[in-house]
């Protein structure tokens, strides 16, 4: 960056897209507690459910690309505002629907505000220096709370007023923000070179997805953010069917949850900075593991032939061990999160839409996916945990190829006797070998 921005400029951009993102984040999850209600309107499978629920995810997955472009070349104030105008139109107009198609279709408009988060990645990374860039992006991506909003407050609306007066009252203040962010927010610093610059085709924006790290990266996101929203969305639903909560209490169990997997993403961001983002995502998928594999053991009668007579036991996780898991998974999720976004302006500073909206684009597939299949395998096993489950051999899967990734370019950096990495985020020399080895 040539000009660097003053920190009062900096701390400005960083504040109102942060804020903007937790809201558009409150939004895109909203199914998550009106879909309970509506599910009982009408009568809907746990397939139909997750499908509702999984809608709004899908359309705000994909338009990630597409916003990532539109920000890269026309700048992330105006495109972050009209598109907060449109989802909050959208979401006011889901209010009329009737029947369950029309739901689903309503949905779709909804789920343009989960585009927000690459808009406002290449807007926040924009007005900071590489050094600080993990740093700002984990603070911006901390809006994921707005899930947490959504789960602690929307319950309360909904008894009181219904899920249309609770959706119209979502789109009455996302509006009033976008009308906000257009007024208060300035051009990134960019913006100049942008204009200077000859406008770039669609193939040559989309020229560093034919590295296979992009998409490695990609599959991380589709854990560690993927999953994130389909436990956001399907939690109120596990806690009401597993532990027989009433819709209040699951909504604020689900809120701690949601609450540390946004809000430690702060912390992840300022360790990627620190430590490197390789050693966190370790920490990330290596507790992963672990949680997802007890998690998914449902509960379970035994019976052993014992000397005098069968001998008989249960083993079954109470609710205070499923939120302590719950919040451990969260945490180190959030953390995982902040270290994927920061490789993205390391390696790809002139593609951060790009780049970025494909790896969101494939993280938001994941918040699609899973809260359908774990409908779907609701329906097919009977069985609650199947969706944790599903959620361990995702996580196994991106760890083993992560390691062996690593592995392989160290092997490669070894016998060539040189210190290129296949990950430069490695911010902290001292920490590592064989960044301390010295050239012959």
């Amino acid at each position: 960056m040539a000009n660097i921005p003053s920190k009062p400029e900096q701390y400005r951009a960083l504040g109102l897209s942060t804020f903007a993102f937790t809201l558009c984040f409150a939004v895109w999850t909203i199914f998550s507690i009106i879909g309970i209600r509506i599910s009982e309107d009408l009568g809907l499978s746990d397939t139909q459910l997750g499908l509702l629920m999984a809608t709004p995810i899908l359309t705000g997955s994909i338009s990630r690309l597409f916003l990532g472009i539109w920000t890269d070349r026309y700048g992330g104030r105006w495109v972050f505002g009209i598109l907060m105008l449109t989802t909050a139109a959208c979401v006011y107009l889901l209010t009329f629907a009737t029947t369950y198609l029309m739901l689903l279709v309503g949905a779709l408009g909804v789920g343009l505000a989960g585009g927000a988060f690459i808009v406002g990645v290449a807007y926040t990374a924009a007005w900071f220096e590489p050094e600080r860039q993990g740093t700002a992006l984990g603070i911006f991506g901390a809006g994921n709370v707005g899930a947490a909003v959504t789960n602690f407050g929307a319950p309360f609306l909904l008894v009181a007023f219904g899920w249309e007066s609770t959706a119209q009252i979502y789109a009455t203040v996302l509006a009033v923000m976008g009308v906000v962010f257009i007024l208060l927010a300035k051009e990134d610093p960019m913006a100049a070179e942008r204009a200077g610059a000859k406008a770039k085709t669609f193939m040559e924006q989309m020229e560093p997805l034919r590295e296979l790290r992009v998409w490695r990266f990609a599959l991380y996101y589709f854990f560690v953010f993927g999953a994130f929203v389909a436990l956001a969305l399907w939690l109120p639903h596990f806690l009401i069917g597993v532990y027989g909560l009433d819709i209040k209490t699951a909504g604020i169990i689900a809120a701690l949850y949601t609450i540390p997997a946004s809000l430690f993403r702060i912390l992840g961001g300022w360790m990627s900075d620190r430590f490197g983002a390789r050693r966190v995502m370790y920490w990330t998928f290596g507790a992963s593991v672990v949680c997802t594999f007890l998690l998914s053991y449902p509960p379970t009668e035994y019976v052993v032939q014992g000397i005098d007579g069968d001998i008989r036991f249960t083993l079954e996780m109470s609710l205070p061990m499923f939120v302590t898991l719950i919040f451990i998974l969260g945490f180190f999720m959030s953390l995982g999160k902040a270290a994927v976004y920061k490789h993205i302006p390391v390696y790809y500073p002139m593609h951060v839409g790009a780049v970025g909206g494909v790896v969101g684009m494939i993280g938001g597939l994941g918040g699609f996916i899973l809260p359908l299949t774990f409908g779907v395998l609701n329906d097919l096993t009977g069985i609650w945990q199947s969706c944790f489950m599903l959620m361990f051999v995702i996580v196994a899967a991106a760890l083993a190829w992560m390691h062996y990734a690593i592995r392989s370019a160290e092997r490669v950096e070894w016998a060539a006797n040189e210190e290129r990495t296949d990950l430069p985020e490695l911010a902290s020399p001292q920490l590592f070998y064989p960044l301390n080895r010295k050239k012959p």
